[in-house]
């Protein structure tokens, strides 16, 4: 788990804005980007799961002859 480290500006005595370091925002950026990619593998996987498939020696069989 990443550590962040926030600063808070306030308005009104309310928090409004939370400041990071930026090596903290990129870091959290990367871990987003993997998260949606993680979520649209296993969309993909869940929408072609009950598609017919070949093996990948039926595949090098039909390549070499």
């Amino acid at each position: 788990m990443i550590e962040l480290h926030p600063e808070f500006l306030t308005k009104n005595g309310q928090k409004e804005f939370a400041v990071l370091p930026y090596e903290e925002f990129l870091k959290i950026q990367e871990l987003l980007e993997d998260l949606e990619d993680l979520r649209d593998l296993r969309t993909a996987k869940q929408a072609e799961k009950d598609s017919s498939s070949i093996s990948f020696s039926d595949i090098k069989k039909t390549l070499i002859t």
